[in-house]
């Protein structure tokens, strides 16, 4: 039967650094308690004594100093693992309990955190780095060390195996994992402030210029109208430009255009600099949105409709970015449960995101009684 195994603090790994109790750590990441292998370690316990509450993975590596088997390892996992060694963000987050709420984590070797499941995983088990290199090893998809675009690009996966691949979530851990890899990662990463700091003043602007040049019940009336036609974009947009996955030709180029509009975020949905749309793209995907308005309606009309809009467009970006990082009111906790659901149980439901409205609508609702993602 699967061990239930906690996190542990680098801390406390360096307290078990002798005879009587002596940890190790292998690949920044797995605990092992070798005190009762001391003994038995072929070349003498004074070997492994100089690294007791240390990482061992070079020394375990060098084949000048003692050369380990594929058995070793094994036996390492099966008999004397002990914990996951928690990252800096980890041990802040979760260990140090900055929320101030009961948690006890633990990771469980029978809770597969990269299937489809009929239950959300507890809320503290999404902020859990993933093995890297047990996911590397099981999946034979991306490597989170590298940088990630080039290995989709030059990957050679096929699409039925790159979605079902990039839908099951991982968690770098680290911050956030390299996409570029060089100068173009900056570009990739957008803090949530970004989008109420550069659009707030130009929605302000927008709504004002129609608010003094018409009627205030007219301008009242098209804001409202425009803020509704937002949610319905909102849901086309998710639905049916973000979620192209079945439509998408079988081609390296499509697949990695998907990856970079957002793929990454189903790979990684705990990656708080890519929750919120950078400036540029939000630009090009509004500009045929803007040109509707602006053709259809009159001119004031068109700005008191597209301030409304662009004021649903900054309410959705913000509210994606605290249903995957905030503890929050009851009708934001259950929209938050229903939007985790939409990436940890089926992905080709709930596409809703500040409302279930149109999933409603258009039967694309996750209910109680649908089926997970096989």
């Amino acid at each position: 039967m699967s061990r239930s195994l906690p996190l542990v603090s680098a801390t406390e790994v360096e307290k078990h650094n002798s005879a009587k109790s002596c940890w190790v750590v292998l690949y920044s990441r797995k605990v092992y308690d070798v005190t009762s292998f001391l003994d038995e370690h072929p070349a003498g316990g004074d070997l492994i004594l100089p690294y007791a509450g240390k990482d061992v993975t070079q020394i375990m590596a060098d084949t000048v100093s003692h050369e380990h088997s594929e058995s070793a390892y094994e036996m390492l996992d099966e008999a004397m693992l002990v914990g996951y060694l928690a990252t800096p963000e980890e041990e802040d987050e979760l260990l140090n309990n900055k929320n101030k709420t009961p948690v006890e984590m633990k990771l469980t070797g029978s809770f597969d955190m990269y299937e489809f499941h009929d239950h959300l995983p507890a809320e503290e088990m999404l902020s859990i780095q993933t093995d890297f290199e047990e996911d590397a090893k099981k999946h034979k998809f991306l490597d989170l060390n590298k940088p990630l675009l080039m290995q989709v690009l030059f990957g050679g996966f096929s699409k039925n195996f790159y979605l079902d691949q990039v839908h099951r979530p991982r968690h770098y851990g680290k911050g956030s994992a390299p996409l570029f890899g060089n100068f173009l990662e900056p570009l990739s990463l957008t803090p949530w402030w970004v989008v109420p700091m550069v659009w707030l003043p130009v929605n302000f602007y927008v709504f004002y210029i129609g608010w003094i040049n018409q009627p205030k019940v007219t301008a009242l009336s098209f804001w409202v109208l425009g803020l509704f036609v937002w949610t319905f974009i909102e849901y086309c947009l998710h639905r049916f430009l973000f979620h192209l996955d079945r439509y998408l030709p079988d081609h390296p180029i499509a697949l990695t255009f998907h990856f970079l509009f957002h793929g990454i975020h189903h790979y990684l949905p705990m990656d708080g600099l890519r929750l919120v749309l950078p400036p540029a793209l939000f630009l090009l995907l509004s500009f045929p949105i803007y040109k509707f308005f602006f053709t259809i309606l009159p001119y004031y009309h068109a700005c008191s409709g597209f301030a409304g809009g662009m004021l649903g467009y900054i309410m959705y970006d913000m509210t994606h970015y605290v249903l995957h990082h905030a503890r929050l009111p009851k009708y934001f906790q259950e929209l938050k449960t229903y939007h985790l659901e939409h990436h940890y149980k089926n992905y080709e439901l709930g596409f809703g995101v500040t409302s279930k409205f149109w999933d409603v609508i258009f039967g694309t609702e996750i209910t109680s009684t649908f089926q997970k993602r096989i």
